[in-house]
């Protein structure tokens, strides 16, 4: 996975705060566990994997005139991110994050400044998006700035990854975005959500779905781009619209999961987002090779405590690996 393309990346920074209890606290239930503080954020994650996995990145947020604020700028600089910060009068982000002993979490999100990072700031910024190979977003920022984002990158002819996280979209929203996507990587609840209560489709039900069946259902929602389903421990399943554009020979197919140790899976879905946009600006004929990288990036993140300190090193993959 050698080589170098620049990806971009729109999102939110938070400051994590991170229960470790035996197990998730129920409705009124009080437990003990660790503590643990430290950067996450999903666009921040992303970009932390994306840097990580090789590629020249660069990072839009919104940040607080605080400690968090100092703290994402400190750490961006550490990890060789080029930052574009808009200065936010809330406080930086922030999370609250439940991990029980088998891995399984938890979130509670407070946007903060993250609600403050508008479309004006992104034109004002167009520059950035100058020479991106991949435009890659979530849903942590406003709706409108997403969609902004995701048009600046189709102007710079970057490839458009939406990662349609947290789940929420109305159903204009999620048509708006659509039609500025290239490549869309939802997990199985997201998949149901973006597909709506008409497609019946039970998000439990999303891995152990027939491929034809699955492919259909990824085709109607995004009918001339390519869905990659993040099914967990199950892997992904890829879904094209032009297969020989990414330089497959088959419209669908599966990818299995990196074996794993499991620990903590907070950042795993943006392990997986931040590599593939990483494999993706490197090579977006070998696609199938970047899924591939990416589920192994993600199933190494999750052997480690944290979202964006727990992201591997390509060096680390590539060694973990060697042999497969």
């Amino acid at each position: 996975m050698g080589g170098a393309g620049r990806v971009l990346v729109v999102g939110s920074f938070n400051v994590d705060h991170a229960w470790h209890p035996e197990a998730l606290p129920r409705p009124g239930e009080t437990v003990a566990g660790h503590y643990a503080t430290g950067p996450g954020g999903k666009g921040f994650n992303q970009a932390v994997a994306a840097a990580r996995a090789g590629a020249a990145t660069t990072f839009v947020c919104a940040l607080g005139d605080d400690d968090g604020g100092a703290l994402a700028r400190s750490l961006a600089r550490d990890e060789g991110i080029e930052l574009h910060a808009a200065k936010g009068c809330r406080p930086t982000g922030t999370a609250g994050i439940f991990v029980d002993a088998g891995g399984r979490n938890s979130i509670v999100v407070g946007a903060g400044a993250n609600a403050e990072l508008d479309a004006a700031f992104l034109d004002t910024h167009a520059a950035a998006f100058d020479g991106a190979a991949v435009v890659l977003v979530q849903l942590e920022s406003p709706c409108e700035t997403v969609l902004a984002a995701l048009r600046h990158g189709r102007a710079a002819g970057a490839a458009t990854v939406l990662n349609p996280a947290p789940a929420g979209l109305t159903p204009g929203e999620r048509d708006a975005l659509l039609a500025q996507v290239d490549v869309l990587t939802p997990n199985e609840s997201e998949f149901a959500s973006l597909l709506g209560p008409g497609a019946d489709v039970d998000a439990d039900a999303v891995a152990g779905m027939d491929d034809a069946a699955l492919h259909a259902l990824c085709r109607r929602l995004l009918p001339h781009g390519t869905v990659v389903v993040t099914l967990g421990a199950a892997g992904a399943f890829v879904s094209h619209g032009d297969a020989a554009l990414h330089g497959d020979a088959e419209a669908c197919y599966r990818v299995p999961a990196g074996d794993a140790a499991v620990v903590d899976t907070t950042g795993a879905g943006d392990a997986f987002n931040g590599a593939l946009a990483a494999g993706l600006s490197r090579d977006p004929g070998r696609f199938g090779e970047g899924v591939r990288f990416a589920a192994r990036f993600a199933a190494l993140s999750t052997e480690r405590k944290g979202a964006a300190s727990a992201m591997p090193t390509l060096d680390e993959v590539e060694e973990r690996y060697r042999e497969l």
